[in-house]
């Protein structure tokens, strides 16, 4: 199978800095010119509002760097609209993209206050329906992770994005650090044939290389990666975020192979195929085939094995703000779309936000618990 087109050119190179800055407007501008000198065109950001992305009753979370009561780490990493905005000028001064995650609608207007060209979803807002439904009326690009994610997932994503549209798909495992073994990125062109986007990885694996160059041979159109001035220092992600000399290395090996594959495509598809069949060969030579035929995988998007028992808790749905009592009506004061992450029940799926919006409830709800459909039925 020849994986993509011969004309496809280089992925375009997102660092993913998110929160690493610690809201240290310096630390930012080291890290921008970090990203820059190692070869990323874009420098990515997290719009952090706490109350938009889980209920303080969510608890502690296991990262990396250990277990995070993420509720209080989040509301720490709050800044002001005015420090997005020296972010863009950050970026744009040094020459490099600016890009921004919003985890909710009020952060995504934000953005748009701010005149962003582009904007990011994670993989756990891939079915915030309302969300992609607001984001979707700026008419701007839209860059769709799709980690702890069904392909039913995907097209309801999909859906709720009106054409014409400028979607891409960054095939991604949510998990921290990712196996390189579960990225079957033979989905890459999997997913671009099912849905007729441009389609990249978003990889959260340690190895700078594997998953990247394997990428670029299957046709990814953009990679992110996570940077970071050191691994020990204290930003959520940065235990698994790559040095900048290691984002450096990966840039150059994704860059040569996608200038050989270009180079050998310009004449006929057998010598294209030829190269990329060596290039393949060369990989696999280096780590090791078996290993390679792992990474590469069946290309049948399903949730990986380190993601199965995140699915439902670490994507989106409908909680209870506070404490409600029988009778309550349900509006946006009450109730939020939130990640349930482990110490919570999860709640109903966002696409019945519409629906369950001014009904009152027959039972009471306790705070951050999830709202289902036995607490608006009666006996």
């Amino acid at each position: 199978m020849i994986p993509h087109s011969p004309t496809a050119g280089t992925p375009r190179i997102i660092a993913e800095i998110g929160t690493a800055h610690g809201g240290d407007l310096d630390r930012a501008r080291e890290l921008v010119a970090a990203a820059r000198d190692a070869g990323a065109d874009t420098a990515k950001f997290q719009l952090v509002r706490a109350d938009e992305i889980l209920h303080p009753a969510a608890g502690t979370v296991d990262l990396p760097g250990g277990p995070i009561p993420l509720y209080s780490r989040f509301v720490e990493l709050e800044r002001p609209e005015s420090f997005y905005a020296e972010l863009k000028t950050i970026c744009e001064s040094s020459g490099v993209r600016f890009l921004c995650t919003p985890f909710g609608e009020g952060s995504a207007r934000t953005l748009r206050r701010l005149g962003v060209a582009e904007y990011k979803i994670a993989s756990p807002e891939l079915n915030h329906l309302p969300l992609l439904r607001e984001i979707s009326g700026y008419q701007r690009p839209i860059i769709l992770s799709a980690g702890v994610a069904t392909v039913r997932d995907l097209a309801e994503a999909l859906a709720a994005i009106p054409t014409p549209r400028t979607v891409t798909l960054l095939q991604c495992i949510t998990a921290y650090p990712a196996p390189e073994e579960e990225y079957n990125l033979r989905v890459i062109p999997s997913l671009r044939s099912a849905f007729g986007v441009p389609v990249g990885v978003s990889d959260h694996s340690m190895d700078p290389v594997l998953v990247p160059a394997l990428a670029t041979l299957m046709g990814a159109t953009m990679i992110e990666k996570h940077i970071t001035l050191s691994r020990g220092n204290d930003g959520l992600d940065d235990p698994i975020a790559l040095e900048p000399e290691e984002f450096r290395r990966m840039v150059a090996e994704v860059t040569r192979i996608a200038t050989a594959l270009r180079n050998a495509g310009a004449t006929d598809s057998l010598d294209y195929h030829r190269a990329w069949l060596m290039e393949r060969d060369g990989i696999a030579e280096r780590f090791g085939v078996a290993r390679v035929e792992k990474v590469l995988g069946d290309g049948v998007k399903t949730l990986a094995p380190s993601e199965e028992r995140n699915y439902g808790f670490t994507n989106r749905s409908i909680h209870a703000r506070h404490d409600l009592r029988a009778g309550a009506r349900l509006t946006p004061d009450v109730v939020a779309i939130l990640r349930t992450e482990k110490n919570l029940t999860p709640g109903l799926h966002p696409r019945h936000w519409e629906t369950i919006l001014n009904r009152r409830l027959t039972r009471d709800v306790a705070a951050g618990e999830g709202l289902t459909w036995n607490h608006l039925l009666g006996d």
